[in-house]
């Protein structure tokens, strides 16, 4: 397998393009919006250059893992040699399906179709498509080329070969994937977002300040990131949107999200992509201050 297809150019699309180039795939990276392509090569060479400043790899190898990126507004140009096809696009069930209806219709036969989801189901879908057998979950994390998991979820009708497939190309980009089944959430985001979702919270409820939440999980849980700040990196709605997966899902009222998070959401406040969120990111992010008083 050396083609990859990458759909959606955004923070993880790109992300998920620069490393597959990295490691000498060939990557058609596909948006229907051009200036959005120009802005994700933009990101990636940044990227790169960041990573040639501190040695970790050479100019050579930057100017390598550019040159294996083409991009497309075309679908059905950017996966006419695609072996697998990797969407990426908004976290929005319908928007997903929407793309693998098209999938099932243009890609080759043989192509894998993985999703970047983070919550919503595999099975559901790869039921779209003429091809459920080889319908899988990549769940990257970001950002991409330098975290090392790779959560693949296994779909109730995705084939062992296709699972084997996609365990053995995670390795081969410098990945550690990790087999999980298809239950709302896998098993990342139904760890994650309940805790998220308690620390909102505690904030909610007055029982801690933003600042002190956050130094309690990093100073007394070892996180690299208090839950809050993590939030706002994530995205709010982001956030929201997969706590709603596992509310309707699972129908446990301890999935409900907090109304301070549907709040701030619905006012704009989605963290560091709306410049605020539980912090303030006007000055930047290594400047970043509580953003305001959060009321009930």
């Amino acid at each position: 397998m050396k083609n990859i297809s990458v759909i959606g150019s955004g923070t993880m699309g790109n992300g998920i393009a620069h490393t597959f180039a990295q490691n000498g795939y060939a990557v058609a990276l596909i948006d229907i919006n051009p200036d959005a392509l120009q802005r994700a090569l933009a990101t990636i060479s940044k990227n790169l250059d960041r990573m040639v400043s501190k040695g970790s790899i050479s100019e050579e190898t930057k100017t390598a893992t550019l040159n294996n990126i083409s991009i497309h507004t075309s679908l059905t140009e950017g996966i006419k040699n695609a072996e697998l096809i990797i969407e990426a696009a908004t976290e929005n069930p319908t928007i997903k399906k929407n793309i693998f209806k098209e999938l099932a219709e243009l890609a080759a036969p043989n192509a894998i179709l993985a999703t970047n989801t983070s919550s919503i189901s595999i099975t559901e879908i790869a039921a779209v498509t003429n091809r459920p057998e080889k319908v899988i979950g990549m769940h990257f994390m970001n950002p991409v080329p330098i975290m090392k998991l790779v959560e693949v979820i296994k779909g109730y009708q995705t084939s062992q070969d296709v699972c084997d497939v996609i365990m053995e190309t995670s390795k081969k980009i410098g990945k550690t994937p990790t087999l999980v089944n298809d239950y709302p959430g896998f098993i990342a985001n139904r760890i994650l977002m309940p805790m998220i979702n308690e620390a909102i919270y505690s904030l909610f409820e007055g029982i801690a300040g933003v600042e002190e939440i956050d130094t309690v999980m990093k100073l007394g849980m070892s996180h690299p990131m208090g839950p809050l700040q993590l939030a706002d990196f994530i995205g709010l709605d982001v956030c929201l949107a997969i706590l709603n997966v596992l509310h309707d899902g699972f129908g446990n009222p301890k999935y409900a999200p907090c109304p301070l998070l549907v709040k701030m959401v619905t006012a704009g406040d989605l963290g560091v992509k709306s410049g605020k969120g539980f912090y303030d990111y006007a000055a930047g992010l290594k400047d970043a201050k509580v953003a305001a008083n959060f009321q009930k």
